[in-house]
């Protein structure tokens, strides 16, 4: 296989790694979207992908990693947490995406509810804080799929209108 033919296929094999990554834990989804979006500008000279579409998706990719990281957190601060709740939830967030889909659905459920349970000693409103830390990170997924879909049409468009 020619070596070209090889860097477009890494484009391509990264970004629908990327892609399952705004669903799968452990894979940075938009980060490896971009990488491969930007490797195939590169390899096509920037002819048909410049600037600012770059820039239009380096900044769907911040928002991205800005939406995954503060949504469980967001989730239980709006149903009332404590401070402890709301650091249960962010660190929850992050031991879970270590202990795979299941840490990545409950990290957040489990962090909010114990912090919950220190601040407050309340069994009920910790479930609740927990609930709400869970819909957040759903939330949050929600968005990741939204912004990798942006990302694909923006890519594509550029690439295919010119």
């Amino acid at each position: 296989m020619e070596l070209s033919a090889l860097r477009w296929l890494l484009a391509i094999v990264l970004i629908a790694a990327g892609f399952a990554g705004n669903i799968l834990p452990l894979l940075p989804g938009t980060p490896l979207m971009l990488a491969g979006m930007v490797l195939a500008a590169w390899l096509d000279d920037f002819n048909r992908i410049g600037a600012f579409s770059i820039a239009a998706l380096v900044a769907l990719t911040l928002l991205s990693q800005l939406a995954d990281f503060l949504a469980g957190s967001l989730g239980a601060k709006r149903a009332g947490a404590s401070k402890q709740a709301i650091w249960g939830a962010t660190l929850g967030s992050l031991a879970g995406m270590f202990a795979g889909l299941p840490g990545m659905l409950l990290g957040p459920f489990v962090g909010a509810a114990i912090g919950e349970l220190i601040a407050e000693r309340d069994l009920l409103k910790a479930g609740k804080v927990g609930l709400a830390a869970w819909l957040g990170l759903v939330a949050g997924m929600a968005a990741k799929i939204a912004i990798g879909f942006t990302m694909l049409g923006i890519f594509l468009l550029a690439y295919f209108w010119n």
